[in-house]
């Protein structure tokens, strides 16, 4: 090992990254970057059983949006709907305007929206992933509060040195 090496390279995890701000998970229950794309679950604003999935491709621009059960959001037309619009507005609360712009491949000016800077064209994608993806992270509110491990995530390692055991 190196002396030069941070503690953080020497371990085969790293830290979580904190949100910017606190985000208000109503509207926008879940929000990635993930797949090459800002994509995330937005709740519907006129039936609350229903919510879309909604993203931007990263590069393009490129903006689908529906419900979970692929159903086509009947407000994109060649420009975001609300749901894109809040995806990326809660985007930024979580991750920062830099970090979102850097990932979408995108210049933002100083004083402009990241909307304001997104031109891009409806393209269907898939919502299957990003709902399951949504859905598990669900499941983790149901798990009762514990110290022990869970067995699904077994293959984390702990990022502290057990009693006895030599690293």
């Amino acid at each position: 090992m190196d002396a030069d090496e941070t503690a953080w390279e020497r371990r085969s995890v790293v830290p979580v990254v904190s949100p910017v701000a606190p985000r208000k998970l109503a509207k926008v229950p879940f929000v990635e970057l993930a797949d090459g794309r800002l994509q995330g679950v937005v709740s519907s604003g006129s039936d609350i059983e229903r919510v879309y999935v909604s993203s931007i491709t990263a590069g393009t621009h490129a903006l689908s949006c529906s419900t979970n059960n692929n159903r086509p959001c009947g407000a994109l037309h060649g420009y975001a709907c609300k749901h894109i619009s809040m995806l990326a507005d809660e985007a930024v609360v979580q991750y920062g305007l830099d970090r979102v712009a850097r990932y979408l491949r995108v210049e933002v000016p100083a004083g402009d929206s990241l909307m304001s800077c997104i031109h891009g064209q409806p393209e269907r994608t898939p919502a299957a992933v990003v709902f399951s993806r949504f859905l598990r992270h669900l499941a983790y509110l149901e798990v009762p509060d514990s110290i022990e491990p869970l067995a699904e995530l077994h293959w984390f390692p702990s990022t502290t040195p057990e009693k006895g055991v030599a690293r």
